[in-house]
C-alpha cells in the first residue's frame, strides 16, 4: 500500500495537517476495534482546505465496488461482517486514532456513506432536514471518490462521528479488491449507481422493523412506546421517497418479511426471500432442485431437526418491481445449524466454492445475530454471489476460508 508521493501531495499532506493544528482538532483518541466499546473524543468541524477533498496517488488497485443499501438497523453491520469473513482476513476498523466508520480486511474495505453527510447533527436540524433526505448528502464527492477508488486512487474521505454528531477531518482510503459503499442511498445518485459493479438491497418489512426497534428501544433503552412510534413515522416520508426506491435499481434483495407459520408479533421467525434479477452477466441465479420449477419443499425429518413451527423452503420465478426474477425464501429457523448441510445439499449455483461451505460459513458466525435464520442464510449466500462476481469480472481467484 504504499506509494511514492509527489511534491505536491506532500504539500497537501502538510497544508492539511496545519489546517487540523489550526482548528485545534485532536487526532489522537483511544477506541477498540467494537463501536460499542469506542472512547469518545472531541471533535470538531473537518478543517477545509484545498487538499482535504481528493489527494490522487496511485496504488495499482482498481476496485470492484459494491452498493449495500438499507435502513438503519436492519443488519447492514453484520452482513459485512460475514462479507469480510468470505474473503479472508478479519475486518477490523481502520486504525488512525480516533473515531471511524471504515471497517477494512486484507481485500475488502467498507466505507460507510453517512460520512457523505452534506450537513452535521446541528446543521440538518437548523436546516430541517433528515440523514435520509437526498439534499442532505453530497453527491459529487460522492461520485469523485467512487471513480477516484475504481481508478486505484487513494482518496481522503470525511468522517461523520455517529457519536457527537460532528463532521470530522478526513481520513485516507487506499482501495482494495473490494469496496463496499454501505448505507442509505449507494444507488438512488445516477453517477454513483452507474459506476458500482453490484448492487445490493436490504428490505426489512414495516412490521419486522417495529418489532426489532420495539425489543430493542424498550426493553433495552427503556423508551415508550408512543416515542418509538413517533420516531418511524417521522422517517418514514423520506424512507419512501429516497430509500425504498432503489430496492427496483438493485441486482439483489434480500427481503425480511414475518413469517406466515405461525402468528408472532414479535418478530422471533422470519420469512426470508432472496431476489435475483434475471440475466445477470456476473452471477448465476440460485435454485432448488430443478432450475426454473416452482419449489415448495418443508425438509423437517430424519436429516433436520425442526421444532414448531418448522422450516419451509419455496424457489421460484416471478416479477418484482417490474423485473423478472428468481426467488429463494426460507421459512422459519434452524434448531441444529451443522444440519443446514442437508439444506445446501438440494442447493445449486449457490456460488460455493466446496460441498458444505455455506454450512461451515454459518457455524463460522453461529453467534451472529440471524444464523439461526434466512437473514444469516441469505446474507451468506449474497456473500458467495458478490465473491463470484469479482471473480469473474477482476478474472482473480479468491481462494476458499477454512473455519
Amino acid at each position: 500500500r504504499q506509494a511514492i508521493m509527489s511534491g505536491s501531495v506532500m504539500r497537501c499532506l502538510l497544508l492539511a495537517t496545519i489546517a487540523a493544528s489550526a482548528s485545534g482538532y485532536s487526532a489522537v483518541s483511544p477506541r477498540s476495534a467494537f463501536r460499542g466499546s469506542r472512547v469518545v473524543a472531541p471533535a470538531r468541524a473537518a478543517p477545509v482546505t484545498q487538499c482535504t477533498v481528493f489527494m490522487a496517488t496511485k496504488t495499482g488497485v482498481k476496485a470492484f465496488v459494491v452498493g449495500v443499501a438499507a435502513d438503519s438497523g436492519c443488519g447492514k453491520s453484520t452482513f459485512m461482517r460475514r462479507l469480510t469473513n468470505i474473503f479472508g482476513g478479519s475486518g477490523a476498523l481502520l486504525d488512525i486514532g480516533r473515531e471511524t466508520n471504515t471497517l477494512v480486511s486484507d481485500k475488502t474495505t467498507v466505507i460507510c456513506l453517512d460520512d457523505y453527510h452534506k450537513y452535521d447533527r446541528t446543521g440538518r436540524a437548523t436546516q430541517k432536514i433528515t440523514a435520509l433526505h437526498k439534499d442532505c448528502q453530497d453527491w459529487a464527492l460522492m461520485a469523485e471518490h467512487v471513480a477516484a477508488i475504481k481508478n486505484g486512487d487513494v482518496i481522503m474521505k470525511p468522517i461523520y462521528n455517529h457519536i457527537t454528531g460532528a463532521l470530522d477531518a478526513p481520513e485516507e482510503i487506499v482501495p482494495t479488491d473490494i469496496v463496499i459503499l454501505e448505507g442509505l442511498h449507494p444507488m438512488l445518485d445516477d453517477k454513483v449507481r452507474a459506476m458500482l459493479d453490484l448492487s445490493i438491497y436490504l428490505d426489512i418489512s414495516d412490521d419486522v422493523k417495529f418489532a426489532w426497534k420495539i425489543q430493542r428501544d424498550m426493553q433495552e433503552r427503556g423508551h415508550s412506546l408512543e416515542s418509538i412510534k413517533k420516531s418511524i413515522e417521522g422517517r418514514k416520508p423520506d424512507f419512501d421517497a429516497y430509500v425504498a426506491p432503489q430496492r427496483a435499481m438493485a441486482d439483489i434483495v434480500i427481503e425480511v418479511l414475518p413469517t406466515q407459520l405461525v402468528d408472532d408479533k414479535e418478530g422471533k421467525f422470519l420469512r426470508v426471500r432472496f431476489i435475483q434479477k434475471a440475466g445477470l452477466d456476473l452471477i448465476k441465479s440460485p435454485f432448488l432442485f430443478d432450475e426454473g420449477s416452482t419449489i415448495e419443499w418443508t425438509p423437517c425429518g430424519k436429516k433436520l431437526t425442526c421444532a414448531y413451527p418448522g422450516i419451509k423452503f419455496k424457489y421460484g420465478q416471478e416479477m418484482y418491481m417490474g423485473a423478472e426474477v428468481t426467488v429463494l425464501e426460507m421459512d422459519g429457523r434452524f434448531d441444529k445449524l451443522d444440519e443446514l448441510i442437508y439444506v445446501e445439499s438440494a442447493l445449486t449455483n449457490s456460488g460455493a466454492k466446496f460441498y458444505g461451505e455455506l454450512t461451515q460459513q454459518i457455524l463460522k458466525n453461529k453467534d451472529a445475530v440471524g444464523s439461526d435464520n434466512g437473514t444469516g442464510f441469505m446474507q451468506t449466500l449474497c456473500s458467495f454471489k458478490i465473491r463470484e462476481a469479482f471473480e469473474k469480472a477482476t478474472g482473480k481467484t479468491v481462494e476458499a476460508v477454512s473455519a
